[in-house]
């Protein structure tokens, strides 16, 4: 056998390692990261009000991308149904959300797809408590952002317990569910193992998004490892962190995220990804702002 025949086997079995690693070690202490939704049309109604000063590009209608698997239409739509609430997070449309990221991130191929299920397992996970809880989660997964009551009424809390991340703290903290000193199947500790993901997810998108003044526009996997390295590597052992420099590796060029959008070039791309990751911060805020007023941001 070849020298490069020996290093492709190499690579095969690590990442064939790896994947066992996630899904059965899962996002908590091997990987909690890195990397369904409802039927739409195409063509979405208005899904976004951007930050910039005159807000004209919130207005534009954002369509859907022809014969992609993963819609960035969808996963705005989804987060920012996320966002109903006025300072809580909603569960089902969050859990869309990270459907749509599975998407994402299967399709950047076979190696980084690996990850996505793990992803799947965590959110089904949520979604079984929720179900035993009594909310079904066949249930609408993210209602229309302009109908939805922006306050959660204390009655919706105890109707459905697991309707956001607020409502699910308090009945887990209520029936003992939550264990500070040890490893337990919590909603709470489960999103966390989510919320570090998305931190890792928004980081790398918003790399890519990034139009230097000057210079090489950098590959998209050198910005993945470089997002991974101040986030989810800080959680991981080494063994991990070495396999993910190998999956990393399999990135694909910018050229790719451009047809993954259906954008021409990196000042469309930029421009979409912005807000996403703009979507993607708020709702990872709201998470964040949640799990520490609880004391929830180091569960075992």
């Amino acid at each position: 056998m070849g020298v490069k025949s020996k290093a492709a086997a190499a690579i095969l079995v690590l990442l064939l390692f790896l994947g066992s690693l996630w899904l059965h070690g899962g996002l908590d202490y091997q990987w909690d990261s890195c990397l369904k939704g409802y039927n739409q049309v195409n063509k979405l109604h208005q899904l976004y009000n951007s930050s910039g000063a005159d807000g004209a590009e919130g207005s534009q209608v954002l369509e859907g991308c022809p014969g992609q698997t993963f819609q960035v239409s969808l996963l705005l739509s989804h987060l920012l149904a996320a966002q109903a609430d006025t300072s809580d997070v909603l569960l089902q449309p969050y859990l869309s959300s990270w459907d749509e990221l599975v998407r994402f991130m299967e399709a950047l191929g076979p190696m980084v797809g690996l990850i996505s299920k793990e992803i799947e397992t965590k959110t089904s996970v949520i979604r079984q408590l929720a179900l035993l809880a009594g909310e079904s989660p066949e249930a609408e997964l993210a209602p229309d952002v302009n109908s939805i009551n922006s306050v959660s009424t204390e009655a919706d809390s105890k109707t459905n317990p697991y309707h956001s991340v607020r409502s699910m703290i308090l009945v887990e903290l209520s029936q003992g569910l939550v264990d500070f000193n040890q490893q337990t199947d919590s909603g709470c500790r489960t999103l966390l193992r989510l919320h570090r993901a998305l931190l890792w997810l928004k980081l790398f998108l918003e790399k890519v998004a990034e139009t230097p003044v000057s210079g090489r526009l950098r590959s998209p996997s050198e910005l993945c490892r470089e997002a991974y390295q101040s986030t989810l590597a800080n959680y991981h052992t080494w063994l991990v962190r070495r396999a993910a420099e190998v999956a990393f590796i399999a990135v694909p060029e910018r050229g790719f995220f451009f047809r993954l959008v259906c954008v021409q070039n990196q000042e469309e791309l930029s421009v979409l990804l912005n807000r996403v990751v703009q979507a993607t911060g708020e709702v990872y805020d709201r998470t964040q702002k949640a799990l520490e007023e609880n004391g929830m941001l180091d569960l075992p």
